[in-house]
């Protein structure tokens, strides 16, 4: 039987700006089935970003829950929610965030460093060649390409074995040959490694990797797609949604 590793229930995120309130998210409830890949689409200020920031526990929401791996969020202080993201999530963000003066290898373990642990270096070495990247630990990221600087991140997010990869527009900031590189990688993680992956794009081609894509307008879920999926129907139920709001307005 499939649990879900990350659970969102009645999600909704309001922010002030000046004398307006923007809701972000209104009562968003899903969930994020383990050893899974799900791809979170939708226009700008659909909520697509406001919604992993929240189910990663860097933004709180102003209502609902979210549950990752049996812990409710809304129960830890900063401190526990802290270690839970150290712990329990991985990171992959568009600008790759590695440190400039440190080799591959280095940035890897760096989030196990700045908890004051030293992973096994074997460890180290056994993420990097996940990656395929085994032959590149010495290397700094100015000497690497931006799809090897990206396979780095995903490395460094795998090092704690996390109960789930957050990945946001990971591909945004490469070339097509290195987008499927970091794409495959990421479906080869949920195929032969059980890992879950939540993914936010805008890129039809990117979403056609995952077994779901979670479709949002106006903070809400508007579609479900699931079974077979490719750009092209991924595409087509875009513009589909686009015509419906077009209509309504």
């Amino acid at each position: 039987m499939t649990t879900d590793t990350v659970t969102l229930t009645g999600l909704r995120a309001v922010y002030a700006t000046g004398t307006r309130r923007v809701t972000a998210l209104d009562g968003v409830t899903t969930g994020f089935a383990s050893g899974t890949f799900t791809a979170v689409m939708g226009p700008s200020g659909s909520g697509k970003s406001t919604l992993l920031h929240c189910a990663a526990g860097l933004d709180r929401p102003t209502e609902g829950t979210v549950t990752i791996d049996g812990t409710c969020l809304n129960d830890l202080g900063e401190d526990a929610l802290t270690r839970l993201r150290r712990d329990r999530i991985g990171f992959v963000f568009q600008a790759f965030n590695l440190v400039s003066t440190l080799t591959a290898a280095q940035n890897v373990e760096l989030p196990s460093r700045l908890a004051r642990r030293r992973p096994p270096a074997g460890d180290v070495a056994a993420a990097l060649d996940a990656v395929g990247l085994a032959d590149r630990a010495g290397h700094r990221p100015s000497e690497l390409s931006g799809g090897e600087q990206q396979r780095v991140a995903v490395a460094r997010a795998l090092i704690s074995r996390p109960a789930v990869v957050f990945a946001d527009e990971p591909t945004g900031a490469l070339d097509s040959a290195s987008s499927r590189q970091v794409l495959r990688l990421l479906r080869a993680l949920v195929d032969d490694h059980g890992q879950t992956v939540v993914m936010v794009t805008h890129d039809p081609a990117a979403a056609a990797y995952a077994d779901r894509v979670l479709l949002l307008a106006d903070g809400r879920v508007v579609d479900d797609l699931t079974g077979p999926i490719t750009a092209a129907a991924v595409a087509t139920r875009i513009a589909e949604r686009e015509i419906v709001a077009e209509s309504s307005c």
